[in-house]
Order: structure tokens, then C-alpha cells, then sequence
């Protein structure tokens, strides 16, 4: 992976999440919701199986993707981690500035 790819990824998944987690947080009214559904996305994007998977087959779904989490280069985990970092940031975000005063939604 070229470190440019690397930057922008990193930068993508950031600002992906972050807006994802802000839209999420101000319609639902809950600051953390996102950071909680994060980690099921992050199975989702690893997965190389159909997510009906999880339910029919759990017995061979969940250590498949693990092993597949387990197998994942450095560079792959800070991406994702940038994503999990923007929703975090959305989540302080929406609290900050309902605490200030600004009311959304």
C-alpha cells in the first residue's frame, strides 16, 4: 500500500464515520450509539461470507471471522481504528455542544 493510499484512507474512514456518527447521534438523541454498532461494521467490512452467515451458521461464522480480524495487517487495523476514532470524536462533538446550548433536533 503506497503511504499516499494509506493517508487518504485514514483520512476517508475518519471523516466517514465522523459525519455518519454525527447524523446518527443527532436524530436518535444519543451521543454513543455509533461507537457501539461500530465494531459489527467492522465485521462486515472483514467478512468474505454472506452476514445470513451469523445467524445459520454461527458455530463457523464468528471464528472464521475472527481468524479473518486476527490475519489483518497494521496498516488494515489503523484504518479501521481511524473509523472508530471518528465516531468517538462525533460522540464528544454532539455532547459538547449539547452541553453549550444547541439543541438538534
Amino acid at each position: 500500500m503506497d503511504i499516499i493510499q494509506f493517508v487518504v484512507s485514514i483520512l476517508l474512514f475518519f471523516v466517514l464515520f465522523f459525519g455518519i456518527s454525527f447524523l446518527l447521534n443527532m436524530i436518535l438523541r444519543s451521543s454513543w450509539i455509533m461507537a457501539v454498532v461500530y465494531p459489527v461494521i467492522v465485521l462486515f467490512i472483514v467478512d468474505t461470507f454472506p452476514w445470513t452467515d451469523y445467524i445459520t451458521q454461527p458455530g463457523t461464522a464468528f471464528p472464521t471471522v475472527f481468524e479473518q480480524l486476527a490475519g489483518l495487517r497494521i496498516a488494515d487495523i489503523v484504518i479501521l481504528l481511524s473509523g472508530f476514532t471518528g465516531t468517538i470524536v462525533a460522540g464528544i462533538v454532539i455532547r459538547y455542544l449539547r452541553k453549550n446550548g444547541y439543541q438538534m433536533f
